[in-house]
C-alpha cells in the first residue's frame, strides 16, 4: 500500500486527515487536535489547508456555538483530550 505522508513529524498520511475531515474536522486547528498534525515544525499546515478546502464544512455552525466539531472519530483515529 503506498501512504502519503502529510505530517511527517507525527507520521498523519493524507488518508487520516480525509478520515478527520469527514469526521467533522473543518480548520487545520481541528486536525491538529485531533491527531497533532501540523503541530510540530508546520510545513504541512498548508497542505492540510489544501485537503480541506474551502469548501462548506457539515459541523461549522457547532464551532460557531462553541460545541466541538468532533463529537465522534472514525475507527482507528483518536481525539485529543
Amino acid at each position: 500500500m503506498n501512504r502519503v505522508y502529510v505530517c511527517s513529524c507525527f507520521g498523519v498520511t493524507e488518508k487520516q486527515v480525509k478520515e478527520h475531515a469527514d469526521a467533522g474536522a473543518c480548520t487545520p486547528r481541528q486536525i491538529a487536535s485531533a491527531c497533532k498534525a501540523g503541530t510540530d515544525c508546520g510545513s504541512c499546515v498548508r497542505r492540510i489547508q489544501a485537503i480541506l478546502g474551502r469548501g462548506n464544512c457539515p459541523r461549522r455552525d457547532l464551532v460557531e456555538q462553541g460545541l466541538p466539531a468532533l463529537t465522534s472519530s472514525p475507527e482507528g483515529l483518536s481525539e485529543a483530550a
